[in-house]
């Protein structure tokens, strides 16, 4: 009997290191990141339609504002991508259940797009290649490829260009949520704004946090957590650096802005380090709303 449904679940993601490189001629950064994938995911069903009903998109769940439910979808994106790629009319119902938040530099968009192409690779038993999917995602945005794999893996070039990262160990995070988004293009036009007058080089993979991951040295991850967008987020938002110095003062390995924020991620030790730093921010008042996940986790899974 055929398939006339399918959920995939798939994860957000923090940066443990995201090196900007100068701004090129076609106005694009060369990026050096560390992805880790975290406990905190999108469901997307997709529901097989009458023929001639098209593609038809719902959003629910706890985070939706600002989310379209039309083609401007990124999972909307993705199934017209695939339905060029491969001749194929897609009469369908999607809806996405999120739970990762908005344009807070966690990859939801992203995620979604990548919950799509394992989707509806499933649904109409496309039968794609990993190798098939990436060339997908990769034309859909510079974070889709990372999160069909997730784990902990080094994008460069775009930050599409995948490698998975040596790296043992779980990690836990609190994350400290803003309730308005900031918008990717405006944080990099800021961060070249800040740089204006300086010499950037091309970014380099840090290796200081590459060996901490090897090891599965928390407290050093901590310390080598980078991100050359946080002056930039602060600089729109200057709110975040009271908030990275509160989580800070609790006792956090380390604080950096995801991606290009708002979200604020803090690594801790253990769940017990999570739970009461989970308290103190939330009691503190200098922050939206608090949630608590681990890494790393698998990229876009089929689920039912």
């Amino acid at each position: 009997m055929p398939v006339k449904s399918v959920t995939v679940r798939v994860p957000a993601k923090v940066n443990l290191q995201l090196s900007v490189g100068p701004k090129e001629a076609d106005g694009y950064h060369n990026l050096v990141s560390v992805f880790q994938a975290i406990s905190i995911f999108d469901d997307v069903t997709i529901k097989l339609s009458e023929p001639g009903a098209g593609l038809t998109i719902a959003v629910t769940g706890e985070q939706t504002h600002g989310v379209p439910a039309d083609a401007k979808n990124l999972a909307a994106k993705a199934v017209a991508l695939i339905s060029k790629e491969y001749d194929l009319t897609v009469d369908a119902h999607i809806e996405i259940k999120k739970s990762i938040p908005v344009a807070g530099g966690m990859a939801g968009g992203s995620a979604d797009a990548a919950a799509a192409i394992v989707g509806i690779d499933y649904l109409y038993s496309l039968g794609m290649s990993r190798e098939e999917m990436v060339e997908i995602a990769t034309q859909l945005g510079s974070d889709v490829p990372f999160m069909l794999s997730g784990g902990t893996a080094i994008g460069t070039g775009r930050g599409d260009q995948l490698t998975a990262a040596l790296s043992r160990g779980t990690y836990h995070w609190v994350l400290a949520l803003s309730t308005h988004g900031l918008s990717t293009p405006a944080v990099y036009a800021e961060c070249d704004r800040l740089r204006a007058e300086l010499e950037i080089i091309e970014p380099q993979t840090h290796e200081g946090l590459m060996q901490a991951l090897l090891a599965a040295d928390a407290p050093a991850v901590g310390k080598s957590l980078v991100n050359d967008l946080q002056a930039a987020a602060c600089s729109l938002r200057p709110a975040l650096r009271l908030v990275l110095d509160v989580g800070q003062e609790y006792g956090a390995l380390g604080a950096i802005v995801s991606g290009s924020g708002p979200t604020v991620a803090f690594l801790v030790a253990d769940v017990d380090a999570g739970l009461d730093l989970t308290v103190a921010l939330t009691a503190s008042g200098v922050v939206g709303s608090v949630v608590r996940a681990f890494g790393p986790v698998t990229g876009a899974k089929v689920i039912s």
